[in-house]
Protein backbone atom coordinates (compact mmCIF):
# COMPACT_ATOMS: atom_id res chain seq x y z
CA UNK A 1 0.00 0.00 0.00
CA UNK A 2 1.13 3.46 -1.03
CA UNK A 3 1.71 6.63 1.81
CA UNK A 4 -2.05 8.23 1.80
CA UNK A 5 -4.56 4.59 1.60
CA UNK A 6 -7.19 4.81 3.66
CA UNK A 7 -6.76 1.50 6.56
CA UNK A 8 -7.42 -0.14 9.27
CA UNK A 9 -5.31 -1.28 12.29
CA UNK A 10 -5.69 -4.28 14.34
CA UNK A 11 -6.06 -3.76 18.57
CA UNK A 12 -2.95 -5.54 19.91
CA UNK A 13 -5.27 -5.49 22.95
CA UNK A 14 -8.80 -6.41 21.64
CA UNK A 15 -8.01 -7.73 18.40
CA UNK A 16 -10.29 -6.04 16.03
CA UNK A 17 -9.91 -3.69 13.07
CA UNK A 18 -9.96 0.30 13.76
CA UNK A 19 -10.57 2.60 11.26
CA UNK A 20 -9.58 6.21 10.74
CA UNK A 21 -6.26 5.96 9.71
CA UNK A 22 -4.04 6.25 6.84
CA UNK A 23 -0.57 4.63 6.08
CA UNK A 24 2.16 6.83 6.33
CA UNK A 25 5.20 4.93 4.93
CA UNK A 26 6.30 1.95 4.64
CA UNK A 27 9.65 1.07 6.70
CA UNK A 28 11.37 -1.85 4.97
CA UNK A 29 14.46 -0.85 7.02
CA UNK A 30 14.13 -3.36 9.06
CA UNK A 31 13.25 -7.10 8.88
CA UNK A 32 10.23 -7.76 8.62
CA UNK A 33 8.96 -4.54 7.00
CA UNK A 34 6.21 -2.54 9.29
CA UNK A 35 3.94 -0.08 8.61
CA UNK A 36 4.09 3.81 10.18
CA UNK A 37 0.50 4.95 10.46
CA UNK A 38 -0.85 8.15 10.76
CA UNK A 39 -3.95 9.14 12.48
CA UNK A 40 -6.45 10.94 10.13
CA UNK A 41 -8.43 12.41 12.82
CA UNK A 42 -5.31 15.02 13.64
CA UNK A 43 -2.80 14.36 11.40
CA UNK A 44 -0.81 12.06 14.11
CA UNK A 45 1.89 9.40 13.19
CA UNK A 46 1.74 6.75 15.67
CA UNK A 47 4.54 6.31 17.97
CA UNK A 48 4.33 2.27 17.13
CA UNK A 49 5.05 0.27 14.05
CA UNK A 50 2.49 -2.42 12.47
CA UNK A 51 3.70 -5.58 10.58
CA UNK A 52 1.90 -6.06 7.63
CA UNK A 53 -0.92 -8.26 8.73
CA UNK A 54 -1.85 -6.02 11.09
CA UNK A 55 -2.91 -3.26 8.79
CA UNK A 56 -5.85 -3.80 5.63
CA UNK A 57 -7.00 -1.29 3.05
CA UNK A 58 -10.49 0.18 4.85
CA UNK A 59 -13.10 -2.03 3.79
CA UNK A 60 -16.48 0.27 2.86
CA UNK A 61 -19.44 -0.17 5.57
CA UNK A 62 -22.45 -2.36 3.72
CA UNK A 63 -25.96 -0.90 3.79
CA UNK A 64 -27.83 -3.87 5.02
CA UNK A 65 -30.75 -2.43 4.34
CA UNK A 66 -30.27 -1.69 0.42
Amino acid sequence: MRPGTRVEVRSRFEQRWSRGFEIAALDDSVDPPVYRVRRRSDGSILPIAFALEDVREEQRRSMWWV
